[in-house]
């Protein structure tokens, strides 16, 4: 792989590598463009953005990506059903007021949606909770409590109930840390207590 899929973070690297070469690709909350310009280059992905950000807009640009100025909780009727292979929604679902509403329109403009999100569930956190009374700050949760962005808090294991209790099917799922390898091993033994981040490719039932 490139440089440039190197630069990317870890969970940007998986989702890259689930793509396969020349699929259509919505990234909702595409951030700079980074993702969908290596799966441009490397995979020859047709792949749009959609975000809020101003800044962000332009350097998708910049990089030649396809990109939609809007809010991804209100700008998505207009697409049909089943445009996209992919739709994208990368450490952003825990962001999003209306995740469930998200989570419908993904999953009917998009034939598979892929998404990452924080573990809240991840030991450090429970740690810094239990010991410390107080709202906890990791690496997974880099934010205090009165500046993070965060609406929604669910754990691994909360996310699969979800998905059962609403039709979702979850075709994969890649619990996943940012460190060494043994942190990545036990990840996948203990997704809900010593994952970071966990990533699912779902469709619907």
């Amino acid at each position: 792989m490139t440089s440039d899929f190197q630069k990317l973070n870890r969970g940007l690297q998986m989702i890259a590598e689930l793509i396969p070469a020349k699929s259509r690709v919505l990234d909702l909350g595409c951030g700079d463009g980074s993702l969908l310009y290596v799966l441009k280059k490397e995979k020859n992905v047709q792949g749009w953005g959609v975000d809020i950000s101003y800044e962000n807009v332009i350097s998708c640009i910049q990089k030649g990506i396809p990109v939609f100025q809007g809010d991804i909780e209100s700008g998505l009727k207009d697409f049909r059903n089943d445009l996209y292979d992919f739709v994208i929604i990368s450490q952003t679902l825990q962001e999003i007021r209306a995740l469930e509403s998200l989570l419908i329109e993904a999953l009917r403009i998009g034939k598979k949606v892929i998404v990452t999100f924080p573990n809240f569930g991840y030991f450090n956190n429970r740690m810094q909770l239990f010991f410390s009374g107080t709202s906890p700050v990791s690496s997974n949760l880099p934010f205090t409590w009165y500046k993070s962005p965060n609406v929604h808090f669910f754990t691994n294991r909360d996310f699969r109930v979800y998905c059962r209790a609403n039709q979702i099917e979850i075709l994969r799922e890649i619990p996943y840390c940012e460190g060494s390898w043994f942190c990545r091993r036990i990840a996948q033994s203990l997704p809900n207590l010593f994952a970071q981040h966990n990533l699912a490719v779902i469709q619907k039932k």
